[in-house]
């Protein structure tokens, strides 16, 4: 699911970039990344590509204000109640780094990114087009997000964390941005219980007179 959620957001800009600055969708410009695999200009097994934009998640927090949620799903049809434990609510620090070795198109290529995000920061599965859901989407439709709404929000790192960032992946500092991206739910509909639901309230009670 978290990948799912990348590739729809990665399909919307690629459709951007090809749109407003004619950059064929068909170069997968735009790509999913484990930057810890070094840069490299062959690209491939070896390390990521050069020239491309790569989105990286480096860290996840799980959001708390909606971590005391019902665990109780009400059905009025049936009549009946399920319990379920509630989705994990998370939020995403997505890195996208631009890899093009010329860094004036680096930051051209980043600087597109950015006014993308700025333009466009809300992602739900009634704005987005259909072929960004379907496009490169998990083969097991229980990978797939069914409803969604992804928040990209700018992040501002200190030059510690950017240092910490880095030296971590083991490479050298590329022109980047870090997004949070909130709030995906994750969750695997595993119903533990199931009961009747309570219609009506008896408040007059009668005891009989045995005599």
């Amino acid at each position: 699911m978290i990948s799912h959620g990348l590739t729809i957001v990665i399909n919307e800009l690629k459709k951007h970039l090809e749109d407003v600055y004619n950059v064929p969708s068909s170069g997968d410009v735009v790509q999913l990344g484990n930057l810890a695999e070094g840069i490299t200009s062959a690209g491939g097994n070896g390390g990521i590509a050069r020239g491309k934009l790569i989105f990286s998640v480096v860290n996840i927090k799980e959001e708390k204000t909606l971590k005391n949620l019902p665990n109780i799903v009400r059905n009025d049809i049936t009549q009946r109640a399920t319990y379920e434990n509630p989705p994990v609510f998370l939020n995403f620090q997505i890195l996208i780094t631009a890899t093009d070795s010329g860094y004036s198109n680096a930051l051209l290529m980043l600087s597109r990114a950015i006014r993308f995000f700025q333009s466009k920061n809300v992602f739900t599965q009634d704005d987005v087009s259909p072929a960004s859901i379907s496009t490169n989407a998990p083969p097991n439709l229980l990978d797939r997000l069914e409803s969604f709404k992804l928040i990209f929000d700018l992040y501002s790192p200190s030059m510690e964390e950017v240092n910490h960032l880095w030296g971590t992946l083991g490479g050298k500092q590329y022109p980047f941005v870090i997004y949070m991206m909130r709030m995906l739910d994750l969750k695997y509909r595993a119903v533990y219980n199931e009961s009747g639901l309570i219609t009506e309230m008896v408040t007059e009670f009668r005891h009989k007179n045995n005599t």
